[in-house]
């Protein structure tokens, strides 16, 4: 005959009293946030009738304008392609010396990362805010922000798909004389290409973005005729230039695609 004692469920077992506290400690913290950060249900009630009532005003879009629009949003795509193609030639190298086996050392790699997780950690608008400081109004402020906004992404990636790469070709190249250079150059490079290849395509994708947001803090382009858009209450004016930035984010993202599929 079976016992009744087997029949029973498992025990629930103890909880660590660390981990609870963690735990209550994070959902306190989260409650804390809703309740004081996040929007109240009144707020959103009447929010949502003046968003209606902004949508309303924003059609039919007026095409007024649209030469002017058409060549600030060129202009942005200037600025993200520069700042993209800046910033991923300067990655490479980073990339380089941040990853580990090809840093010629490993004081070079650690203040390699350390640059890249500063350029990664500031958000763009912060950088575009300083080289606004720096170089003063207009694209060239947008440019180098979107330059080191696409270096802390991108280097990091290339970093680590040059790690990943078939250690065998390079201790072969090693064995036979080649140096650290042309060891990365025949070797490394090349099997690391579709990962890199794949990351610049993403790259390029979020430079256009970005580029459209930084012209809101005066690092030009057609953010900038958002923001005045907006100033002066020209809702219409403000859904001609959302509806062409969708339509060049759409563009370059089904571009970007259809490369990705191409080449990789």
């Amino acid at each position: 005959m079976t016992p009744a004692r087997s029949h029973l469920p498992p025990r629930i077992e103890r909880v660590n009293p660390i981990a609870f506290t963690m735990a209550f400690a994070v959902a306190a913290f989260l409650i804390w946030s809703l309740t004081t950060a996040g929007p109240s249900l009144d707020q959103l009630a009447r929010g949502l009738p003046n968003i209606g009532n902004m949508l309303s005003r924003m059609f039919p879009p007026d095409l007024e304008r649209i030469d002017r629009i058409l060549w600030s949003l060129f202009q942005t795509f200037q600025m993200a392609i520069a700042g993209c193609a800046i910033g991923l030639i300067l990655s490479v190298p980073l990339g380089i010396l941040a990853a580990e086996g090809l840093s010629p050392h490993p004081a070079v790699r650690t203040a390699a990362r350390s640059l890249i997780a500063v350029f990664r950690t500031v958000p763009d608008l912060v950088w575009a805010l300083i080289f606004v400081i720096a170089v003063g109004l207009g694209s060239p402020a947008g440019v180098l922000a979107i330059a080191i906004d696409v270096m802390g992404f991108a280097a990091r990636f290339f970093a680590e798909a040059m790690e990943e790469t078939d250690k065998g070709p390079r201790e072969a190249l090693s064995a036979i004389g080649a140096n650290r250079l042309g060891m990365i150059m025949s070797a490394v490079l090349p099997a690391a290409s579709p990962s890199m290849i794949a990351t610049s395509l993403y790259c390029l994708e979020k430079a256009t973005r970005a580029s459209v947001v930084l012209g809101l803090v005066g690092a030009g382009g057609i953010g900038v005729e958002l923001k005045v858009a907006f100033d002066l209450f020209a809702y219409q004016t403000a859904a001609t230039i959302i509806l062409v930035i969708l339509m060049l984010v759409i563009a370059v993202e089904q571009t970007g695609g259809w490369l990705r599929r191409k080449i990789i």
